[in-house]
């Protein structure tokens, strides 16, 4: 799958969300659960969810409840991020593993985590543009905003680019498709000390 139809994805999913623009809002994935399309959707609504619990934790005037609530949300949140990533990147290992060779050279990032970053890219392009359109700030805001969006919409054409190239290698065989886990270790219960020590009778 190309990096275009990654974006493609993404911004249907961005402009899905922004219909009600609610964090709570359900949702329905249109896409097959065993296709890589079906995760790539899963992966920028909690993308695009979580842009939006960042927003609301940064609010001066949100009660510590609540701000402890979303924080708690927000962590939730990156646990599947990351679990998503593995398994897109899972997806990729299966198709690649048997094109290395013994020269095959290994890349720094895997699929996965550049499908994460143009999701977050897509939602940078999308909200950058909203602060180009706003009707209560001055002209120099809409400027610095619309130079910032050009800069944005650069680095997704470059970033896609290179994914493709990326896929292209481990097909070819120039890369070797190796998959890396992330270890989180905070959500963990048996690994994060605050929380396997209070579970001590």
């Amino acid at each position: 799958m190309k990096a275009e139809t990654c974006n493609d994805i993404f911004i249907k999913v961005i402009d899905h969300y922004h219909i009600n623009n609610e964090v709570d809002s359900s949702y329905s994935n249109p896409f097959d659960r065993e296709t890589l399309d079906f995760l790539l959707f899963e992966k920028c609504w909690i993308d695009t969810v979580q842009w939006h619990l960042e927003d609301i934790i940064r609010s001066p005037n949100l009660d510590s409840k609540t701000g402890l609530s979303i924080k708690h949300r927000i962590d939730d949140s990156n646990q599947k991020r990351t679990d998503i990533v593995e398994k897109i990147d899972d997806y990729y290992f299966n198709i690649f593993k048997e094109k290395s060779i013994s020269t095959s050279k290994i890349n720094t990032e895997s699929p996965g985590w550049v499908v994460d970053r143009l999701s977050i890219l897509n939602l940078k392009i999308f909200h950058m543009n909203e602060q180009t359109e706003r009707q209560d700030v001055s002209q120099e805001h809409i400027l610095n905003c619309g130079e910032k969006l050009n800069i944005l919409k650069k680095q997704r054409t470059d970033l896609s680019q290179s994914f493709d190239e990326l896929l292209l290698d481990y097909k070819s065989g120039v890369k070797k498709m190796k998959v890396y886990r992330q270890m989180k270790m905070y959500n963990d219960s048996t690994l994060n000390p605050e929380l396997y020590q209070k579970n001590k009778p």
